[in-house]
């Protein structure tokens, strides 16, 4: 047994010499780490941390507002307005900044409570549901809470004086007119763009260009100072005086909702033209809609389908084809066309038929009673390419290039397209297509002296000065020879005293025109219950001021269908009324055909030129 320990003690373990090398390299590499990322830190924060540095810094010393360009107002040819911009203001608020300063002045819930009742009031919003609304959106820094502000409650939020308010200024489109030329003017989107019409065409123009405004604020975000590179104006719009006579489009619009509503039509539409300057006095669609309230409308009303949308125009066609063949000498307003009965054409398999048969006709009585048989034997003679001629010579089948969006340049086959049939069919105004732009443009030729003018919606401008800056008329080629368009406007003129047209006659101006009633294609095929009713004319004869087409779709032929009976009427309300407004003078006694040509005409009777109301069951009926 050992009394005493042992005094050896145990002996100190060793390090490796390697283990202790590379725990020192360890540590070195992580100074060295540190280091390098602090390098790193250091020169981030002097290049491309500094420019976000300054950049943060800025957002919070400064505040960038965008000063928005008013929208330019659009005019009548008068200088009424149609369509103006009226500034309100939006009510924004910032939650987090809101709670933020109430803290920091050491206010309670309960006081932010009673700023949101005072605001609610204002506002016309329920306390309690703005004060969640705060509350939900504790985080968020710009919740829009209110907008269409006017000033009186502007003026009252702001004496308040709460923070996170902002008022951001909106413009808000109106249309003191309501409804009238809606299809002219289109109308806005959501986001302040034009949407279809003359606010879509002339975007540009009105948009103007924003401005902005650099300001120095306080903790409260509110502005205190400006430096004067920091301001740049906003630059208006551009005022637009449109062509728009507001007293003609709304007899026009009256006249084409009274008629579509009377003949229980599907829709309609009507042009009023200055034949001289090709300037658009008119231009409606039925039914309507409003501009101030696009969300209550659907795309298909919206539609300004005097433009967009092309129809077979049945016997309006009939003077564009006669003109040419006139001038080219290939007929004579004498000459004799036999229409006994249905007439066998050479060209197609199908019999062509009138309504009336009347033995014999001579070519003015072929557009005066507007007989298909006639107007068949005529392009007979004129054959495939003079008659291809005919009709592109007045711009059917290629764009006016108005200036309003979306137009259609209708369709005229090209003539290698052309089969047997397309000059029976032509003759009678099918197997082409036009719009109603196309149809007064037209006829504003024989108008004018032969000239194909270019139409126009836009009257000129207004520069910075408020001086009107006109548009320049383009020159217009010559459709026709001046003579021929003169015989043409005499024969168009007789269709109203004992044609298809009679319906169209005043007791006060000479009416000249044609009727037109064509089937519909549905489903690919032709039918008896769909018409396109039509009338294209003008007046005064002797020196016509005003060209007007009248185009209803689909009436009801229960009632009526015939263009005679249905567009005719409304024909002659509208130029009536407009040239009373125009204050225009009567005209004189419409002189009968010279003798050579009275001598053929169908049971004429000189006694019809003198003025009075056509006779009840007198309405020639013919499918014209």
């Amino acid at each position: 047994m050992k009394l005493f320990a042992s005094t050896d003690s145990p002996r100190p373990r060793t390090v490796p010499a390697a283990f202790s090398t590379a725990a020192s390299a360890v540590v070195l590499l992580c100074i060295a780490a540190a280091f390098a990322l602090l390098i790193g830190r250091v020169a981030y924060l002097q290049t491309l941390g500094r420019q976000r540095t300054i950049l943060q810094a800025e957002r919070q010393q400064h505040l960038v507002q965008t000063l928005h360009a008013r929208r330019g107002s659009i005019f009548d040819r008068n200088g009424l307005v149609m369509a103006g911009t009226i500034q309100r203001r939006a009510l924004f608020i910032d939650p987090k900044f809101m709670l933020d300063v109430f803290q920091e002045d050491g206010k309670s819930l309960v006081d932010l409570d009673r700023e949101m009742a005072r605001l609610a009031f204002l506002i016309d919003r329920d306390p309690f549901e703005l004060s969640q609304l705060v509350g939900d959106k504790s985080t968020s820094r710009y919740v829009k809470v209110a907008d269409s502000l006017d000033d009186n409650v502007v003026d009252a939020i702001r004496k308040l004086d709460l923070p996170g308010i902002v008022l951001e200024p909106m413009d808000i489109r109106e249309y003191p007119m309501g409804s009238i030329a809606s299809h002219v003017l289109g109308g806005m989107r959501a986001d302040g763009v034009g949407l279809e019409g003359v606010e879509y065409q002339f975007e540009k123009q009105l948009r103007g260009k924003d401005g902005f405004k650099r300001s120095l604020k306080d903790a409260r975000r509110r502005a205190i100072g400006t430096a004067a590179e920091d301001f740049l104006p906003p630059v208006n719009g551009t005022h637009v005086i449109l062509s728009i006579d507001s007293s003609i489009q709304l007899i026009a619009e009256q006249e084409l909702a009274a008629t579509c509503q009377q003949f229980r039509a599907r829709a309609g539409e009507t042009i009023v033209m200055d034949p001289h300057t090709g300037e658009i006095l008119a231009m409606a669609n039925w039914p309507t809609f409003n501009p101030a309230n696009l969300e209550d409308s659907r795309p298909e009303t919206r539609r300004n389908r005097c433009v967009t949308d092309p129809y077979e125009p049945g016997s309006t066609i009939k003077p564009f084809i006669v003109g040419p063949a006139l001038a080219a000498r290939r007929t004579r307003p004498t000459d004799l066309f036999r229409i006994n009965g249905p007439y066998k054409s050479p060209l197609r398999a199908k019999l062509v038929t009138d309504v009336h048969y009347y033995g014999e006709l001579a070519l003015w009585d072929v557009v005066v009673k507007s007989s298909n048989i006639g107007m068949v034997m005529l392009s007979e003679r004129l054959g495939a390419e003079r008659l291809h001629d005919a009709i592109r010579s007045f711009g059917f089948g290629k764009a006016t290039h108005v200036d309003l969006p979306g137009e259609d340049p209708g369709l005229v086959n090209p003539l290698k397209k052309w089969t047997r049939p397309s000059v029976v069919s032509v003759a009678m105004g099918y197997e082409l297509m036009v719009t109603p732009l196309q149809l007064v443009r037209a006829a504003a030729a024989y108008a004018n002296g032969g000239r194909l003018v270019q139409p126009t919606i836009l009257h000129g401008t207004l520069d910075a000065e408020g001086k009107l800056q006109r548009r320049q008329p383009e020159t217009a080629p010559q459709a026709i020879d001046a003579t021929t368009a003169q015989q043409i406007r005499r024969i168009m003129a007789d269709v109203v005293v004992r044609g298809t047209g009679q319906r169209a006659r005043s007791e006060q101006w000479n009416i000249f025109g044609k009727t037109g009633t064509a089937h519909t294609a549905r489903g690919g095929s032709y039918n008896e219950s769909n018409y396109t009713s039509s009338f294209v004319g003008g007046a005064p004869f002797e020196n016509p001021r005003l060209v007007v087409a009248v185009v209803i779709h689909d009436p009801d032929k229960s009632v009526a269908h015939f263009g005679g009976t249905v567009s005719a009427p409304a024909a002659k309300g509208i130029l009536e009324r407009s040239l009373a407004y125009l204050q225009v003078p009567p005209s004189p006694l419409l002189n009968p055909p010279p003798a050579q040509i009275a001598a053929v005409l169908h049971a004429f009777d000189p006694e019809l030129y003198q003025r009075h109301p056509p006779k009840p069951g007198s309405q020639v009926s013919a499918r014209e």
